[in-house]
């Protein structure tokens, strides 16, 4: 159940100082980053904490290190088995003794792991919350000195949440039954309304809020309109990632399916995952996306929870998320190991219809409805956006980011306006003058004055607007009805599918309010995402400062290669993913640094007591060989 003792003597310098020595004999960081001292020395002393910091910013740490500081064991809630497996694995590479409870460990080794923690032979315990508020678990940890409760994910106790989970709503027992034990709440996701819903679920009212700067430098962001959207992938992936592992996500479980059969078919490693599929399927395909190189995973959001995996290097978008909230945390498992990632993602006007449908059809109360809706008005203001999205994006989360990022698209191709009040007056007018029935193909037809069948039929070549708009193509009239739908001057019948006007586009149609619009680029070419690699955007030189590891001399490319080589062949034998053993930025220091002996290694970002005595010996020999020492 893990390796040896590694709790610190209560003789250290003060609870910081065990702190941190726990952080660099365990853990092999040499500093805390952002809050995390101040959040750690908060719950080694027994306070209660809620704590929002970005994927990639370190959560786990907050917790871990109290859980080695702290006598007794730390639970840790926690709503997937794939994040469970992960960091007990992690952990015991660290010689911590850690372990899990769910669906996946027979009675046997449960039997085990519970004498273990009533025993006091644990650091960490995982165990999902419908475990947790069984009588038997509760049973345990009356006779176990618990250390902590750390509630990980804890937007799924909100209703506002993008991922709510009735089961985390009983989460609330802990502090009517253990009252002592400080409770650490943590999530990279959850906005105003959010956040004041996980602290009264959890009864947190007294618990001090952490929160972090919710910006991911290292991401460069981008949204594109569709056209031929698959093919848009493809360029992007040639250019931008041609061997490296990313997530695509698509809205339906058949357009997972195709997509990711369609990229295999273009010589990608390439993985569909979704709800679906067999469970063992969905396992094996996870399994393999952890563990070996370069593979794409084609999924529905039913993926990527909970998923460690270090060195994702992109996330693309096929169909727009629900909202500005799930795009963030779904964007957020790109680049954990904070080097340069990309979140990439194509959009279109079908994208704006469905998902307004999607909300007008659904049951929820009134008031739901109300807050999802601002929601997905929000998250189409960011794909509509002029300005910097980084900035966007941030002021959702109540963050200003004081200049533009130089690393979105906005920044580096700035977007051209254009006063389109005139077409927007006639396209609006189609709208009125055909019944407001009709979809966007029907009005352009209309529009462009193309008589088939069906305007001739309705006899829409006798009105006004037939033909006022032949001098615009069906792609600028497209582009302008997804634009008048993203700002709410017309909504789509859920039940017709027809447009509609909305009280704010009067003002327009008559003429009383001007309207400015993006300019459609005609599709990002090649050279552009090329380019990004070569242009050095105002705030990438921070970044490299920040992540020493975020760059590699093109001399040391062969021996990281040569080092990922052995890695994988440990991670192989030891059936564990390779990023267990060592992070992507760790192997470039080595490359880097090239240390020749144990001190030299020691002192390598990542490299604790344990991993320092476990390989060691094999990557240095492993260095004298590549370099031919």
């Amino acid at each position: 159940m893990g390796g040896a003792q590694t709790r610190l003597p209560e003789t250290a310098d003060g609870a910081e100082g065990r702190a941190r020595a726990v952080l660099r004999s365990v853990f092999g960081f040499h500093e805390f980053r952002g809050p995390q001292a101040d959040i750690i020395s908060h719950v080694v002393a027994g306070g209660d904490a809620l704590v929002l910091m970005p994927t990639g910013g370190g959560k786990s740490l907050c917790y871990q290190i109290p859980a080695l500081v702290r006598s007794g064991v730390a639970v840790v809630v926690s709503p997937l088995i794939a994040l469970m497996r992960d960091q007990v694995e992690s952990l015991r590479q660290l010689g911590v003794r850690a372990a899990c409870l769910n669906s996946t460990v027979d009675w046997r080794e449960a039997e085990g792991i519970e004498r273990a923690v009533a025993a006091g032979a644990l650091d960490l315990l995982y165990v999902a919350p419908e475990r947790l508020v069984t009588s038997r678990c509760l049973d345990l940890f009356d006779r176990s000195q618990l250390a902590l409760f750390a509630l990980d994910e804890a937007h799924c106790v909100s209703q506002w949440g993008h991922d709510f989970r009735p089961e985390y709503l009983q989460l609330s027992l802990l502090h009517e039954r253990y009252p002592a034990v400080p409770r650490l709440a943590l999530t990279a996701t959850a906005d105003q309304r959010t956040r004041a819903d996980i602290i009264r679920q959890l009864g947190l009212e007294q618990a001090r809020v952490f929160i972090t700067s919710f910006d991911r430098p290292n991401i460069t962001y981008r949204v594109t309109v569709k056209d031929n959207p698959r093919q848009q992938l493809l360029t992007f992936l040639r250019d931008r990632h041609p061997g490296d592992a990313g997530i695509v996500y698509c809205m339906s479980r058949n357009k997972v399916d195709d997509t990711a059969a369609w990229l295999a078919g273009q010589g990608r490693a390439a993985l569909p995952y979704h709800a679906g599929l067999p469970a063992a399927t969905r396992v094996a395909h996870q399994d393999r996306f952890l563990r070996a190189e370069g593979v794409v995973m084609v999924a529905t959001i039913a993926f990527g929870m909970g998923i460690d995996k270090p060195d994702v290097r992109f996330v693309a978008h096929l169909d727009l998320p629900k909202s500005l909230e799930a795009y963030y945390q779904e964007t957020g498992r790109a680049g954990r190991d904070g080097t340069p990632a990309d979140a990439w993602m194509a959009y279109g006007m079908a994208d704006v219809v469905v998902l307004r449908q999607l909300l007008d059809a659904s049951p929820a109360s009134d008031a739901h409805k109300h807050a999802e809706r601002a929601k997905l008005e929000a998250l189409l203001g960011y794909c509509e956006t002029p300005r910097c999205r980084r900035q966007t994006l941030l002021g959702y989360f109540g963050e200003t980011l004081a200049e533009p990022c130089g690393n979105c698209d906005t920044c580096l191709d700035p977007v051209a306006m254009w006063d389109a009040s005139v077409p927007a007056q006639m396209a609006l007018a189609a709208i009125y003058r055909t019944g407001q029935r009709f979809g966007a193909g029907h009005l352009i037809d209309v529009l462009r004055g193309e008589a088939g069948e069906k305007v001739l039929r309705f006899g829409h070549d006798r009105i006004k607007t037939f033909g006022v708009g032949a001098a615009r193509s069906k792609r600028e009239w497209q582009g302008l009805y997804r634009q008048l739908i993203a700002l709410g001057l017309v909504s789509v019948d859920s039940e017709t599918h027809g447009f509609r006007l909305t009280e704010a586009a009067w003002p327009v149609m008559k003429g009383q309010q001007p309207l400015s619009l993006r300019r459609d680029p005609q599709a990002a070419t090649t050279r552009a995402l090329r380019g990004d690699r070569e242009r050095r955007p105002r705030g990438m030189a921070e970044i490299a400062a920040a992540v020493p590891s975020a760059a590699i001399k093109e001399a040391d490319a062969e021996l990281f290669e040569g080092l990922r080589a052995v890695r994988a062949e440990l991670a192989r034998e030891q059936g564990v993913p390779a990023y267990v053993i060592f992070h992507d930025s760790t192997l470039r220091e080595m490359a880097a640094r090239r240390p020749t002996d144990r001190a030299g290694f020691a002192e390598l970002s990542g490299v604790g007591g344990s991993k320092l005595e476990r390989y060691a010996e094999m990557f240095l020999a492993a260095l004298r060989r590549l370099e031919g020492r």
